[in-house]
Parts: structure tokens; sequence; C-alpha cells
């Protein structure tokens, strides 16, 4: 397969993402390994590993849990395309978390030990991985806010609002919407909702014709109507960086 030029990248034609400056881009270049592409349910980063491996999403979703001691798996997050995997491993040592491909993917690859170029030589870049990891932090708190204090058809709009702005600014769908490949039960463990009141759940948005979730694909039938339910303020999403 051949490999995705940086400076071809579809995702730099993203407004979502702030554009590289030209010595930026030949960073990039030269900071990237090589792709790696991975079929649904491949595990990408394993909790407790020491991977030598980081990774940006190009194409596909993933799904980051954590693995509790009875075997259970609690779902944190969901990555899309443009997210930094393996940021933890590269600054802590080992993976906090695992990450699970919930659809097919394709993987941008660099080496952990070049990491630390990026701090040497270019200080924006570093200050990049710490915006990102700024806005990890950022969206954490949201979430628990989001499960302190919104009920169940607000958390559900929340995240569905959340999930179809992100993947409407990487480009993904259409106007009225998106594909969506996780199950109904991540999103469940995600909101801390059983799998039937997110059912139940979906399936008022649904009656309301506010968004259908099917087949992998969420439709939005009004958006301003999910907005408002899920008490979600912005109706854009933020620029970020892209490495």
């Amino acid at each position: 397969m051949d490999m995705t030029d940086c400076a071809a990248c579809p995702l730099r034609q993203c407004d979502l993402f702030t554009p590289f400056s030209d010595d930026e881009l030949d960073f990039m270049a030269h900071f990237k390994s090589g792709e790696l592409t991975v079929t649904k349910g491949t595990t990408i980063l394993m909790e407790g590993s020491n991977s030598g491996q980081l990774f940006t999403i190009l194409k596909g979703m993933a799904i980051r849990y954590k693995l509790l001691e009875d075997g259970s798996r609690q779902v944190i997050n969901f990555a899309m395309p443009g997210d930094f995997l393996g940021l933890q491993a590269g600054v802590m040592g080992e993976m906090q978390h695992s990450v699970e491909a919930a659809s097919d993917m394709t993987l941008c690859v660099f080496r952990r030990e070049a990491l630390w170029d990026v701090f040497r030589s270019h200080p924006s870049r570093a200050f990049d991985l710490t915006w990102i990891s700024a806005v990890e932090e950022h969206f954490l708190g949201e979430t628990i806010a989001t499960l302190g204090q919104r009920d169940g058809l607000q958390r559900v709009s929340w995240a569905l609002t959340r999930l179809f702005m992100r993947l409407r600014a990487v480009g993904l769908g259409t106007r009225k919407s998106v594909p969506l490949p996780f199950r109904q039960q991540d999103m469940a463990d995600a909101l801390g909702l059983s799998l039937v009141h997110t059912n139940k759940t979906l399936a008022e948005l649904r009656q309301q014709k506010i968004a259908t979730w099917s087949k992998g694909v969420l439709e939005v039938h009004d958006f301003d109507k999910l907005r408002s339910t899920g008490l979600v303020d912005e109706n854009r999403e933020a620029k970020r960086p892209l490495l």
C-alpha cells in the first residue's frame, strides 16, 4: 500500500485542523515512519503495554477502554480521524487504557523514540502535544459532568451531538448523517447507562424525529433540538492541531 504523503493528507483539508507551516510539514514528513491498516476488532494499544509506536488516525474509528478487575470493560471515549493515540505510553512509559478498532482503520505511525525530537527541535509541535493532552483532560471533565448532572436522554443526546459535530468536521457523511460504527453497548458503557435504558432513549429520539442511529449510521433530523436536549452550547467543533 502506498503511504499517504503528509503534503496531500486529506485531514489537512478540513477546517477543523490548524494549518501547518512549511517547516512543520517538513518535520512531520520525517517524523512519520509509515502507515498501518487494521481490521475491525483489532487491539491497537493494550493497557499496561510499553508501545514503541504512536499513531494518528487517518481513517476509521476506535474505542478507548479500561478493563476492570472482574474482567468487565469500561469505555472511556471514542477516537476519530485526526486523534493522536499512544501519548500516555510515550510520556508515562505504559498505556493506562486500551484502544480497539471499531471499524477498519488506517493509522499514521510514528516512532516513540522520535517524540523527544519534537520537544527539542519543534516547540510549536510540542505545544500542540500539550494542547491535545489538555483537550483530553477537558473532555474527561465534561464527561464527568455529564454522568453526574445529565439524565439519560440528555446524556445520549450530548454524546450523539458531540460525535455528529466531530465526524462532520472531518468531512465524513452528509449534512444530515454520519457513519457511527460503535455498538449501543459501547455507548451505554461510556455514558453509565444500561443497554435497556440506552435503547429506550434512542427509541425516544427516533420517535420525536430528532435522531436515528441504526446499522452503523447516525442520521440527525433536527440538529438544534438534539443539541439543546443534550445541553450543548457550541454548534461546531473548535479548531485543533493535527499530528
